[in-house]
């Protein structure tokens, strides 16, 4: 059977079709974690038959794989902005703003990165132990000049970006305990999010004399 993957040009229904059930992909991987998500949940979601979907996707692994292709792309953005010209602090801080945005901005490709970090990331560890590596190592080092330089207090550079990474996801993975314990207040959590997150790093990595 011929799939809508096998020509070289894709027609505008082709494409939108596409979307719609990598956007459907995305609500049900999301929550249901690759292990749990099914074809047939997919399809549902996309409103289409199973046959229909798989004139598109060939697999639930092919539809997987295309989402952490494009998630990765985003989830990497905030990191390579990191600029080793600018002031060390300012820069830092404003990493950990940009990743609180997207745990706002997409609490659902953040829960299916989580998920699938945590099933063992069977589908995503070349990108992880490649692109990610390599790019956390970079930066790793800037930090760490910085940190010998005495621009910022000594500070771990890898256990620095993990810390940031657990404090802002957390309100993207963790959102219906966030919404639970904060209640009528949990609309507002990104602003007091920020402010405390700001305050926090901006405190640990100050050294006394730029204070």
């Amino acid at each position: 059977m011929a799939r809508a993957s096998d020509a070289k040009t894709q027609t505008r229904i082709q494409r939108e079709k596409k979307q719609i059930i990598l956007e459907a992909a995305l609500e049900v991987f999301s929550a249901h974690g690759y292990k749990g998500a099914t074809l047939e949940q997919i399809a549902n979601q996309s409103n289409l038959s199973k046959p229909n979907l798989l004139y598109y996707f060939d697999s639930k692994e092919g539809i997987f794989q295309r989402l952490i292709e494009e998630l990765l792309v985003s989830w990497l953005d905030p990191l390579r902005k990191f600029s080793a010209t600018g002031n060390p602090v300012e820069e830092i801080c404003a990493y950990v703003q940009r990743k609180l945005e997207m745990a706002r901005d997409y609490p659902r490709e953040s829960r299916l990165f989580a998920t699938e970090i945590i099933q063992g990331a069977k589908h995503i560890h070349p990108q992880l132990a490649g692109p990610l590596k390599q790019l956390v190592d970079d930066k790793a080092e800037i930090i760490e000049y910085w940190a010998h330089s005495g621009a910022i207090n000594p500070v771990d550079p890898y256990h620095l970006l993990f810390s940031i990474w657990s404090t802002t996801q957390h309100y993207a993975d963790f959102s219906s305990q966030v919404n639970a314990i904060l209640g009528h207040n949990a609309p507002n959590w990104f602003v007091d999010a920020s402010a405390h997150l700001d305050r926090m790093f901006r405190a640990m990595l100050t050294p006394p004399t730029k204070a």
